[in-house]
């Protein structure tokens, strides 16, 4: 069974004897329409695109409520496009993972065409010049949306860039408003910018980005006020704000197998020089969750008929806190952070941990959800009982604490750092009861330090502060007996990190004596969860 469109005509019988659901609609058709007149272009050519997005729009193409599919920009690495996508003729693989052991699989043809930003920018433009063009998403992760370094300032190559629209932009949020500029000379006809990366206010961040870029190109004289104008005013150009929520981990060498056991003969993963995996197959675990502000000038794919939740921004402000600030992302990072420590190497083998299934758990339900506004749509304790009770104990959904710890320092503010503040504002006595992120944040600082709980050394994921942060920690070894004060003063002082300044809210002398349980030898990150999370 070769995944081409070929291979999906010759081998129909073998494919539905592996039990793939295949595409219902006429792919060819739909692809001519959509290069005709494109509704929904995507950058970001992960799995979260190729599995769950992908999804949603065959189902609409499946069902008849859409004759065009999506367009998937490579904004990052176009190797994968050339490597993996149109050898596949753009099809994919979507293996839905249940905690029961029951899979689901999928042929998904949704996806028209994958274009690379940067040597296809032509193509581009002219989807962006398109009237018929609704709605342009992002899922890039929050560094993406940055334009300024740690220091505060802009990069040089940005920096060139905000005088005026470069031929060929390199920076995200650069071609994002180029392309609203040229939509703009085209005839400025309305669009929605959806950001739908995992973190609090996404719209408002992308928003802020793409602003910056205009206004400083208006102040350079490289283009006219009107422009600024254009992307400033809502019934023209939207930034809906979204929450989304689907764990799709890299790819599976166990669900590889399990293809190729069906007869699959295209599922080899290839490794980029830019050090992606990439595939035919995306695995991702069975619970979804899109919730998407309804806020679209030119109209939008009936997404709500495939599931995804169209409300206003205060719901999906709240929705995105619970999740981001409370119910999953915190814990996840948790589990990743102790999870390198204490060398494991997949989440779901975590919990069944006790001491850090408890340590998720209070820190969840004791220090979370009580601080977590209800959003009406979708139950806190239901969503976090799920989350610990199947999503993050699922062995068929094999990821790894390794990915998740990538970027830690641009999560924290969000996933910690909101709740912090939220107790700040209540007094002292709140934020002097909080025991569990306190714990976190020793724990993160002690990951910094690239040795593991046994003392063996191990490489830290990621991270655009990780050399910053590790380099104010330097010169404490495993079994130093402090003081660590000077170490810890200029990370635990800093608001941009966690919301609040750590130092004069109280909770740095509890953080830095947890920090010192957890340096005091081999073992010692253990003894400290014993001591803090035992039953």
């Amino acid at each position: 069974m070769k995944l081409t469109l070929e291979g999906l005509e010759k081998d129909i019988p073998q494919w539905e004897a592996g039990g793939y659901q295949l595409p219902k609609h006429d792919i060819e058709k739909v692809r001519d329409a959509t290069l005709a007149s494109p509704v929904w272009v995507h950058f970001g050519s992960g799995n979260i695109a190729r599995g769950y997005l992908a999804m949603l729009q065959q189902r609409l193409l499946d069902a008849g409520h859409s004759d065009r599919g999506m367009i998937i920009c490579s904004s990052w690495d176009e190797e994968v496009v050339d490597g993996v996508f149109r050898p596949h003729d753009n099809l994919n693989v979507a293996v839905s993972l249940h905690a029961d052991g029951s899979v689901d699989k999928q042929v998904l043809a949704s996806v028209a065409a994958y274009i690379k930003t940067n040597s296809e920018l032509p193509e581009l433009l002219r989807i962006f010049e398109n009237p018929s063009l609704q709605m342009a998403s992002l899922a890039a992760t929050e560094k993406a949306y940055s334009l300024r370094d740690a220091s505060g300032g802009y990069a040089p190559a940005l920096a060139s860039a905000l005088e005026a629209p470069p031929r060929q932009p390199g920076h995200l949020m650069v071609l994002i408003a180029f392309l609203l500029y040229r939509r703009y000379l085209a005839g400025a006809a309305p669009l929605a910018l959806v950001s739908m990366d995992n973190f609090s206010h996404n719209g408002l961040k992308l928003f802020n980005s793409v602003h910056e870029i205009a206004e400083s190109w208006v102040k350079a004289g490289s283009v006219e006020k009107a422009f600024l104008e254009y992307i400033g005013d809502p019934a023209r150009v939207s930034f809906p704000w979204s929450m989304i929520d689907r764990i799709v981990p890299k790819p599976s060498e166990q669900v590889r197998e399990m293809l190729i056991a069906d007869g699959y003969e295209s599922g080899d993963i290839i490794t980029t020089a830019k050090g992606s995996k990439a595939t035919t197959f995306v695995n991702l675990e069975e619970a979804e969750y899109l919730v998407i502000e309804d806020s679209f000038p030119n109209g939008r794919p009936a997404l709500d008929k495939a599931g995804v939740i169209f409300t206003d921004r205060d719901t999906v402000d709240k929705v995105e806190t619970m999740k981001v600030c409370t119910g999953l992302n915190p814990l996840h990072t948790t589990l990743a952070i102790f999870g390198c420590l204490l060398g494991y190497d997949r989440i779901y083998k975590e919990m069944k941990n006790p001491l850090l299934r408890r340590f998720v758990t209070r820190l969840a339900y004791d220090e979370g959800l009580p601080v977590a506004a209800h959003p009406g749509i979708i139950d806190p304790e239901e969503f976090v009982h799920e989350v610990l009770t199947k999503r993050f104990p699922n062995p068929f959904v094999p990821d790894m604490p390794q990915r998740i710890a990538w970027d830690t320092s641009q999560k924290v503010p969000v996933r910690f750092g909101v709740t912090l503040k939220t107790y700040a504002a209540r007094g002292a006595d709140a934020l002097e009861g909080l025991v569990y992120i306190p714990l976190f944040i020793a724990g993160w600082l002690r990951y910094l330090l690239g040795v593991d709980d046994e003392g063996n050394p191990f490489e830290i994921s990621p991270d655009p502060l990780g050399p910053v942060l590790q380099a104010k920690l330097a010169g404490i070894p495993l079994g130093d007996s402090g003081p660590y004060t000077e170490n810890l003063k200029p990370i635990l002082s800093d608001e941009k990190l966690f919301g609040i300044d750590l130092l004069e809210s109280g909770l740095a002398d509890k953080i830095s004596v947890m920090f010192g349980e957890m340096v005091k030898g081999p073992g010692a990150v253990t003894r400290t969860l014993e001591k803090y999370c035992r039953e």
